[in-house]
């Protein structure tokens, strides 16, 4: 489904990423998992094409990203942001709509109801009416998780999808995400959330300093780290006395 070969990335002096590769099986859930800094948010803007990368290929669905496929791409894979995105002055319901009738030139009756259906999905239904003023953070996410449903993508990618949330919001963001899981919805997950991590992802890479360290089966990688640099991030994320 998505493929990353050989991508370096920098910004000024700053080489960000180094010879990433890594590829994303259709069904798959991928948890990108490191220090900040490490290079995870901007290998998810190079796939979505916010980011142009220096050097190295990508592509989804078998299409290469690049300036002249950028509306394609974006119709294949939507993506979660961390700090929600939603317009303030449209309606739970209107920001929900706006890219299948203005992208995906659905009528507005049809996305209506399809943006209904999955704010019942997410449990908003009820708030369709309204802004995102009047939402928790936890409640604005989920509707940006809908919004990027609303697209009908093949993969969705989340960036840090509750780094921005109060702790006790953050169950309600996660339940979601798992139940795409569970639903076979392929996924790039880039977290700090090491239990959902393991429970979720089928697969976990851990990045530092722009490159891919380790990866393996998510409980594998987490449980039994092989590398001495995931293993000392772990402890300080899981045990951080």
């Amino acid at each position: 489904m998505i493929q990353v070969t050989e991508v370096r990335k920098a910004f000024g002096e700053h080489q960000v990423l180094r010879d990433v590769t890594f590829s994303i099986a259709k069904g798959e859930v991928v948890c990108l998992i490191g220090p900040s800094g490490s290079g995870k948010s901007t290998a998810l803007r190079c796939i979505n094409g916010l980011e142009r990368p220096d050097q190295g290929e990508i592509t989804v669905d078998g299409v290469a990203v690049g300036d002249d496929t950028l509306r394609e791409i974006r119709s294949k894979v939507a993506m979660v942001f961390q700090r929600f995105n939603l317009f303030p002055h449209r309606t739970v319901l209107e920001n929900v709509m706006e890219g299948p009738v203005y992208v995906r030139n659905i009528p507005p009756l049809e996305a209506r109801d399809g943006a209904l259906d999955l704010l019942q999905k997410v449990g908003l239904r009820d708030r369709a009416g309204a802004y995102p003023s009047q939402l928790s953070g936890g409640q604005q996410q989920r509707v940006g998780i809908a919004r990027a449903l609303a697209m009908r993508p093949l993969a969705i990618l989340f960036d840090e999808p509750t780094s921005a949330l109060d702790p006790e919001l953050v169950g309600d963001v996660l339940r979601v995400i798992r139940a795409l899981a569970d639903e076979g919805m392929t996924m790039v997950v880039v977290t700090h959330e090491m239990s959902f991590a393991r429970e979720v992802a089928d697969r976990v890479l851990f990045m530092d300093a722009g490159v891919i360290l380790e990866s393996g089966p998510a409980r594998e990688v987490l449980t039994n780290p092989q590398v001495e640099r995931t293993r000392n991030f772990l402890e300080r994320v899981i045990h951080p006395l």
